[in-house]
């Protein structure tokens, strides 16, 4: 496993919980005094079940700490970042058809975390990610996937067009989400299959959409041309899942 230099708080009693759950390591739990109780009670369980230390702290700490969010009253000192390896992804896998997301260039924290939540939801097996002009795993995007950072794992890579050629090497589809594309509920996802989704406003790189077999796009029926990439994401990976568990 790779490991990043990124350190972050994370905060709510859902993130957190899932967080203590997980395999990423956390420095400090962080909980409001006069709550011990209740959900913040399994927290506490959670963490010293695995050492971390438990500091009580009073709302102004805590409101110190998450920049003013709500908070819930918990909020924890996330450790160095677990990146993953592209191999690993293939043997998380195993002998299933791999399913597989990329990113290029989501620069939002919430945008990638969306996609971590969805792409987790659907039994994805991994995200890969660039390593320059996008996003990283933090706090603001362990949040906004809801805990989902903790369970799929993460490769970043020096660059994706790269990684696309070793994904076909594998004998993985790529597909790319693009307005220029065959309509998704036309296109055959059954088979091993990646999903590269463009950034925000730019949409997929140059060189990104040159690599894929195919490009696929979601009809558009009223006066906006484009979906938030999280929102496209949503649609086209539970389609994915759908053929894939109608063809096993």
């Amino acid at each position: 496993m790779q490991n990043s230099s990124e350190r972050d708080i994370l905060f709510g009693r859902g993130p957190v919980g899932e967080l203590l759950r997980g395999e990423q390591p956390v420095e400090c739990l962080y909980l409001q005094k006069g709550q011990p109780s209740g959900t913040l009670g399994k927290l506490v369980f959670l963490a010293r079940e695995k050492g971390i230390p438990i500091k009580q702290v009073d709302t102004r700490k805590l409101d110190e700490l998450t920049g003013r969010e709500n908070h819930q009253g918990v909020a924890a000192l996330v450790g160095a970042a677990h990146y993953c390896e592209v191999e690993d992804i293939f043997a998380r896998a195993g002998d299933a058809p791999p399913l597989i997301v990329l990113a290029d260039k989501i620069e939002d924290p919430r945008n990638l975390g969306a996609i971590i939540r969805t792409a987790e939801a659907v039994g994805a097996h991994g995200l890969i990610i660039p390593k320059r002009r996008s996003a990283g795993l933090s706090g603001v995007v362990s949040k906004a996937s809801a805990g989902a950072t903790a369970y799929l794992p993460v490769a970043r890579v020096p660059g994706l067009p790269a990684t696309i050629d070793l994904l076909k090497e594998r004998g993985v589809w790529v597909y790319g989400a693009d307005a220029c594309g065959q309509p998704y509920d036309k296109t055959d996802f059954s088979g091993p299959a990646a999903l590269v989704l463009g950034g925000e406003g730019s949409g997929l790189s140059r060189l990104v959409r040159e690599k894929c077999d195919h490009l696929v796009s979601l009809p558009m029926y009223g006066k906006i041309t484009s979906l938030n990439v999280s929102v496209a994401a949503g649609v086209l990976l539970y389609e994915m899942a759908r053929q894939k568990v109608n063809n096993t």
